[in-house]
């Protein structure tokens, strides 16, 4: 089977790249020439980063560059795309989530490509930022399409929940918004996650399907990973909690001076996105309740966030945040 990988260069394309190959499938990934974080990644590198793949470096825009070079040449028989806004700001988000994605399918489509699976979000349950908003516009045009589809929603991810590892390192406090109970999340590893998603190519009940996915175990508070981290780290828990009505000062602030200052509005905007984090929980939503359903949110794998913390404190593993950096 072939496969066209898009976004193999981001976090969670690299392990979903490397658990394709495992398998034994024919991986394409198409490539910037400068990929990775801040464009740091050259072409030696990322031949390092994903072997056992056909890599295509690309310089010009990607829907164009993949209809004048594959789809009317090669045989693709399922897409996945890890690609998504680095920022989360609205013109980005408009134009990965949903500009790039969109023109892909009707390519995919016109290709004769059997099946797109689509790494989402599953904050796109509430979508009140503009890249989740953007996330949702073209999931519901995959859904309408008539191609078979897998959109794959996953909870937290490990790296952005590790950032403040390094505060307490350092003899900071461990810092909460309102009182460190407000949000629970069930993460998944990436490796849980690359295996969930190269399952969607031969799994029949991961078909034509939207997927939130978790991580095995109970939800976690933000207050319960401080406690696991402080104890492990053999210090004296110290918090610094946060009001959410300091955030929505510096939000509308922001957003206030916005139309005087243009770079200040992109700024209300991240800071929008960081106030939603720090409110919502990373969970399935219930519609008819009102609220978060821990029980309701699949659970996948085998590593837990925990886990992943006693790697990082006894360096058997390490975490580059790069985007995923809060604090």
């Amino acid at each position: 089977m072939r496969v066209m990988l898009l976004g193999a260069t981001g976090t969670i394309g690299q392990t979903v790249c490397h658990v394709l190959v495992t398998r034994g499938y024919q991986v394409i990934c198409p490539v910037r020439q400068a990929a990775g974080f801040q464009g740091g990644m050259r072409e030696a590198d990322i031949r390092k980063l994903l072997p056992g793949t056909d890599l295509r470096f690309i310089s010009t825009d990607l829907p164009n560059w993949l209809d004048a070079s594959i789809l009317q040449q090669e045989r693709i028989d399922v897409v996945i795309s890890c690609l998504a806004s680095r920022s989360g700001a609205p013109s980005d988000a408009w134009h990965v989530d949903y500009g790039i994605h969109s023109k892909l399918l009707k390519q995919l489509i016109q290709a004769g490509v059997g099946h797109f699976i689509l790494l989402s979000a599953i904050c796109v349950q509430k979508p009140l930022l503009a890249f989740q908003q953007a996330k949702l516009a073209f999931e519901s045009e995959l859904i309408a399409s008539g191609i078979k589809y897998s959109i794959v929603r996953p909870t937290a991810f490990f790296k952005s929940l590790s950032g403040q590892l390094l505060r307490l390192r350092e003899g900071k406090s461990f810092l909460l918004f309102g009182d460190g109970e407000l949000t629970a999340c069930k993460p998944i590893s990436d490796s849980d996650l690359a295996g969930f998603i190269a399952d969607c190519m031969t799994d029949t009940d991961k078909q034509s399907r939207i997927l939130p996915i978790g991580g095995p175990g109970d939800a976690i508070t933000p207050l319960q990973q401080g406690e696991y981290l402080f104890k492990q780290l053999g210090l004296r828990p110290r918090f610094r909690h946060v009001p959410v009505a300091m955030m929505d000062s510096v939000i509308s602030l922001l957003a206030l001076s916005g139309h005087l200052i243009p770079a200040l509005a992109s700024k209300a905007e991240l800071a929008k996105i960081g106030r939603y984090y720090a409110t919502e929980s990373m969970l399935v939503w219930d519609e008819v309740n009102q609220r978060y359903d821990a029980a309701a949110t699949p659970s996948y794998g085998s590593q837990t966030l925990f886990d992943y913390y006693d790697q990082l404190i006894s360096g058997r593993a390490q975490s580059a945040l790069g985007d995923h950096a809060m604090f």
